[in-house]
């Protein structure tokens, strides 16, 4: 069994077809027996996933900041309902309770914390699975732009390449369960990487 903590919307003015993906994942998690890490959020994608998971049998754990428990509507239902300081200490507590990371199509925050997850992995800070599911080109562009900084000498092939991308439920659970060789970054990398 895995924990793992998707990424995902939180916001209620999307296309039904991403909730029903999160509703999706959700029920492959639990399908699977792993147990979640969430936003602690229940509305949106976020809710979907939990509700899913939990509907399937699987433990569920959401993190959520106190600025945040009115607007994203607390997911009250989770196994664990952790409440953090703000942002940094979420991600910290999401990060420390998850053996795996997925990151559904969403906007800015998804996008934020997935890179977070994907640079620590390319750091060498951990090993754990780093996967982006998506199935409709969300993040084609985003893609794209990882690519010309690795043809441009910002990053490299490696780096990149520990980040999966994935299209379909299988190919990202595949990925996930699979426990990929450790990375292991250069000395320039690891200094550019220091504040």
């Amino acid at each position: 069994m895995l924990t793992i903590c998707v990424y995902c919307a939180s916001r209620e003015r999307i296309d039904q077809h991403y909730v029903d993906l999160a509703r999706a994942v959700g029920d492959e998690l639990a399908r699977r027996g792993h147990a979640l890490v969430s936003g602690g959020g229940s509305v949106s994608c976020m809710g979907a996933v939990a509700r899913a998971a939990r509907a399937g049998g699987a433990y569920t754990v959401g993190v959520i900041p106190r600025g945040l428990e009115a607007r994203e509507v607390a997911d009250t239902d989770a196994d664990e309902l952790i409440v953090t300081t703000d942002m940094r200490d979420r991600k910290a507590e999401m990060d420390r309770r998850s053996d795996a990371f997925l990151a559904l199509p969403g906007g800015i925050g998804t996008i934020e914390e997935i890179f977070d997850a994907w640079v620590s992995r390319s750091l060498g800070m951990h090993d754990k699975p780093v996967v982006v599911l998506d199935p409709d080109g969300v993040y084609d562009l985003l893609r794209a732009q990882i690519d010309d900084l690795v043809t441009r000498g910002f990053a490299r092939a490696a780096a990149r390449d520990a980040l999966v991308w994935t299209t379909t439920l299988g190919e990202a659970f595949d990925a996930l369960e699979s426990r990929p060789a450790a990375f292991a970054p250069t000395v320039g990398e690891v200094l550019e990487a220091q504040p």
